[in-house]
């Protein structure tokens, strides 16, 4: 069994081995041999924001910079969470800056950490750092830095002390946030292990909300490694995949005044990847050769012009909704989609209130406010309006022929409609007809109402349970699955 100086020794190595640079803390210490702070309450390593800051913002006089600099390291107020909240949005949006170039007036945002290009930031990884704190010196194991900026703390026990396991690393943590709380300010992950046990989570999370991190490059990359810090360290901690958690799957809520810090798991993360991807190729405009002779839309092939981006299956109570709201952030931001507009159907009113609610608490995430059309008549008056963007919420009833209507409208023919399924399988989203012995009519379901209504629309479905393999209606609205998250992996998961 390893010690815990050893495990510390291990970690530093696996960050070292996905391209982030080493320094020990006390070397750059304030009376150290490389100094890089003034004392020992300075938290960001100012020269490292600096120098990032002018490769990322070349256009940007260095003495704006300057106080940029100067600007993050400084508390706005006395409560940890909403200087987070701050600082978060920061590193999203940039800090708004005014300066004089040749004697006019700009306004810009500075960029704190280049979103777009992992290889424009600097990644360093630092053990031993000591930061003075209410009760004295106080010096944290492991502390992930990006362009000077302390992103992640991770805090590691002795695998082999049977009384000091991952549980006693997060009450410590929840002791240093007491004591040293400015280092919190720009925290995006907290990290606990004892090495062979390992999980992450945000700033507000609870014991319970502590999750491990089981796979590296996608959710089927599962390798079979001696410690499950190894595989968190090199599944979440990789610079292109940190850089995206931080941008899309880090989400704030207001809850009875609380602010509280909602981080996505591994299942999530790479769902909403796996789904955003899939999305892109099925809202793709199919070319002469594909429409001839279209490929079998096996359970993870999406077929390029289809429509039919797939279904995400996570087992009830592994976070459907976050994913929901992260899955429609990211797909936002896709170049490729145009700015799309994401139509939310439910098939129940009190689920469309609590989804629109999820959604509406996450409006800086998302950047825009969703709107839930009240009935038929004004869904499609907001459909057959916008020309781009938006998040509009409705239920699958309110897709209901009107009058002596015999076909559903077309509302719009845009291609980067995107309707996203809440319980995909309901038995309503059927498309075949049933014929009705009493009027002698053929009836169709609400989906085909939906495909006259938004012929061009690629859909995909989140479900809580499990598509029957008799069910074809499912799969031929959205096609085959693009995520699993079964019972199995939950109980594998702790959840």
């Amino acid at each position: 069994m390893i010690t815990e100086d050893q495990l510390e020794q291990l970690c530093l190595n696996w960050f070292q081995s996905i391209g982030y640079s080493y320094v020990n803390g006390y070397d750059i210490a304030p009376d150290g041999n490389s100094p890089e702070r003034s004392d020992y309450r300075q938290i960001i390593l100012h020269n490292r924001l600096l120098s990032a800051l002018e490769t990322i913002n070349p256009h940007v006089p260095v003495a704006t910079l300057e106080q940029v600099a100067q600007q993050v390291a400084k508390p706005e107020t006395p409560i940890l969470i909403k200087n987070n909240n701050a600082f978060h949005q920061w590193l999203l949006e940039g800090v708004k800056v005014e300066y004089k170039e040749k004697g006019e007036a700009k306004v810009d945002y500075v960029r704190l950490i280049d979103l777009d290009n992992s290889a424009s930031n600097e990644f360093l990884v630092v053990n031993q750092y000591t930061v003075s704190g209410v009760k004295g010196f106080r010096r944290p194991d492991v502390i992930v830095f990006i362009n000077g900026l302390p992103l992640a703390v991770l805090e590691l026990k002795n695998p082999a002390d049977s009384k000091a396991d991952i549980w006693s690393a997060y009450q410590q943590l929840q002791t240093y946030k007491e004591e040293i709380p400015d280092l919190f300010i720009f925290n995006e992950a907290l990290v606990v292990s004892d090495g062979l046990n390992a999980r992450v989570g945000s700033l507000t999370a609870n014991k319970e909300r502590f999750l491990p991190w089981r796979v590296v490059d996608d959710e089927n990359d599962k390798p079979l490694l001696e410690y499950f810090l190894e595989t968190l360290v090199k599944g979440f901690f990789k610079p292109e995949l940190f850089l995206d958690y931080i941008r899309h799957f880090v989400l704030f809520e207001e809850d009875d005044g609380e602010t509280i810090k909602k981080i996505a798991g591994y299942h999530q993360f790479h769902a909403v990847r796996a789904a955003v991807k899939a999305t892109v190729i099925a809202a793709q405009r199919s070319t002469p050769d594909e429409v001839a002779e279209p490929r079998a839309n096996y359970a993870n092939e999406v077929v390029p012009g289809s429509g039919k981006a797939g279904v995400v299956w996570h087992t009830q109570g592994s976070g459907k909704s976050i994913s929901m709201v992260c899955y429609a952030g990211k797909l936002l931001a896709q170049p490729a989609m145009n700015n799309p507009t994401i139509v939310v159907v439910t098939d129940r009113n009190d689920l469309d209130g609590q989804l629109f609610d999820t959604f509406s608490m996450a409006a800086s995430t998302l950047k825009q406010t969703p709107v839930q059309a009240s009935d038929r008549d004004e869904l499609r008056e907001i459909l057959a309006s916008r020309q781009s963007g938006g998040i509009i919420f409705t239920t699958i009833q309110k897709f209901a022929l009107l009058g002596d209507e015999s076909a559903h409208p077309l509302l719009s023919r845009r291609h980067n409609i995107v309707v996203v399924s809440d319980e995909a399988h309901r038995s309503q989203y059927g498309d075949r007809a049933k014929f009705n012995a009493k009027t002698g009519k053929y009836t169709f379901g609400y989906s085909k109402h939906l495909r006259d209504a938004l012929p061009e629309a690629s859909f995909i479905g989140f479900t809580g349970t499990p598509i029957d393999s008799a069910d074809k209606d499912t799969r031929a609205v959205f096609g085959g699955y693009v995520s699993i998250y079964d019972i199995q992996d939950a109980v594998d998961d702790g959840a």
